[in-house]
C-alpha cells in the first residue's frame, strides 16, 4: 500500500508548483495507473514515493514505512523503474543483475533461478553476458525491468515502463504486472498508453498541475462525463480547462 497524504513540491524557490495538496491511497493487490499532460507532476511525485526527493510539505508512507523516516526501510521492499534509466553501461547484463542482487541482499540460488526466468521472459538470454552499452534502448529496458523484478519487491513504481518495448516484451510486461498484483503487492505507474491503461489498471488517478482533477475505476470516471465514455476522452476534458 501506498499512501499519499497532502503532499506539496515546489522548484525556483517555490515559483513552480509541481506537486499541489496531493493526497491518494494505493491500495495492496491493485494497479494503479496515474496519468496526466507533461508537466503535471508524475515523475516528481513518483520520486517522492522512491524516496529521490523530499516534500515540501506532506507524508508518503510504503507498507506503513514512512519515505522519510524509514527510507531504507521502504527502498528495500520498493523497486523502481524511472522513464529514462541510468545505468552502469560498462557492466555485463549479468554483472548488473548481480550487483541488483547484492544490494537487495537475495541469496545466490534464489538470484539464478529467478535471473534465468527473467531473462527468458525478456528473451536477453543471448546478451546478457555483453556490455549494457552495447544494448539497444529496448534491451536497456528489458534489463532495467529484469532488475526490478528480480527482488521480488512488494511494491512497484513504474514511470513510463512500456516506452520502448517491443509488442511481445510489451505484452509480457503487462501480465507480470497483473501476476505482480494477483499476490496482494502494489503496483502504481504512469503512463501516457490511454487503452493500456483503461484495460489494464484496477483504478486511474489524473492528475494536472499538480492537482488530483480524477481517481476512481474506469466506471467511477465515466460518471464524471457522460459524454465521454473513452479514457482518452475523459483525460482530454479534465485536463483541458
Amino acid at each position: 500500500m501506498i499512501e499519499i497524504s497532502r503532499v506539496s513540491k515546489s522548484y525556483n524557490k517555490g515559483k513552480v508548483k509541481a506537486v499541489d495538496d496531493l493526497s491518494l491511497v494505493v491500495r495492496s493487490g491493485e494497479i494503479f495507473g496515474f496519468l496526466g499532460p507533461n508537466g503535471a507532476g508524475k515523475t516528481t511525485t513518483i520520486k517522492m514515493i522512491v524516496g529521490l526527493l523530499k516534500p515540501d510539505a506532506g507524508t508518503i508512507t510504503v507498507e506503513g514505512f514512512d519515505v522519510r523516516r524509514d527510507g531504507l526501510k521502504s527502498k528495500s521492499i520498493t523497486s523502481y523503474v524511472p522513464d529514462y534509466p541510468s545505468i552502469y553501461e560498462r557492466l555485463t547484463g549479468l554483472e548488473y543483475l548481480n550487483f541488483i542482487g547484492d544490494v537487495y541482499g537475495i541469496p545466490k540460488r534464489e538470484r539464478l533461478e529467478r535471473i534465468e526466468k527473467w531473462l527468458d521472459i525478456f528473451e536477453l538470454r543471448a546478451a546478457v553476458a555483453n556490455p549494457i552499452q552495447s544494448y539497444s534502448h529496448g534491451m536497456k529496458q528489458k534489463i532495467v525491468l529484469t532488475a526490478a523484478l528480480l527482488p521480488a519487491p512488494r511494491v512497484m513504481v513504474l514511470d513510463e515502463p512500456l516506452v520502448g518495448l517491443d509488442p511481445r516484451a510489451a505484452h509480457h510486461l503487462k501480465e507480470l504486472m497483473r501476476e505482480h498484483c494477483g499476490q496482494g503487492k502494489t503496483l502504481f505507474f504512469s503512463t501516457h498508453i490511454m487503452e493500456v491503461a483503461e484495460k489494464l489498471c484496477d483504478r486511474i488517478g489524473i492528475i494536472d498541475k499538480g492537482r488530483l482533477v480524477a481517481c476512481g475505476t474506469m466506471d467511477e470516471l465515466k460518471k464524471l462525463d457522460r459524454d465521454n465514455q473513452s479514457l482518452e476522452g475523459i483525460f482530454l476534458e479534465l485536463t483541458d480547462k
